[in-house]
């Protein structure tokens, strides 16, 4: 049986779950994030609080979470992605934390997140939409490529 994706924005009140999903996507591919686990696992519990309430309450944020449907009818997360607009630079959108679980991978999700992504730049009036991936994650690549990124 086919498992569907949903994609969906977090809520300020799913600071735990965005941090366990942060955590595991950190975990999972370190070279692929800016942070790291060690000094992302040091943040407080208020830390994540305010990081997610706050990328909730901004129209410049949008902090996303993939999830399957199973077949016992539950939503099991497997991915997240969180989409951003610097104030001082309204044209440009950027794709931060894509990651999607490796249970999950080629069942849709990433192609879902990025899809909502930008879908919600073009929303804004975002001129370009900016993301990074690390060399030799050619999965990630494809999928950005066939979605009309250019390397540079």
């Amino acid at each position: 049986m086919p498992f569907a994706v949903a994609i969906r924005e977090l809520t300020a009140d799913e600071w735990r779950l965005y941090r366990d999903l942060r955590l595991r996507a950190l975990a999972d591919a370190p070279d692929a994030f800016g942070a790291t686990l060690e000094e992302t696992n040091a943040r407080t519990d208020a830390d994540w609080k305010a990081r997610l309430r706050d990328g909730t309450a901004s129209s410049l944020d949008l902090p996303l979470i993939a999830e399957l449907a199973t077949p016992e009818d539950s939503r099991a997360p497997v991915g997240l992605s969180w989409g951003r607009i610097e104030a001082s630079d309204l044209q440009t959108a950027a794709l931060y934390q894509m990651w999607v679980a490796p249970e999950a991978r080629g069942r849709g999700a990433g192609r879902r997140l990025l899809e909502e992504v930008v879908a919600w730049a073009r929303r804004t009036g975002a001129d370009l939409l900016e993301l990074g991936v690390t060399c030799g994650n050619s999965a990630a690549q494809r999928l950005y490529v066939e979605h009309g990124f250019c390397p540079v």
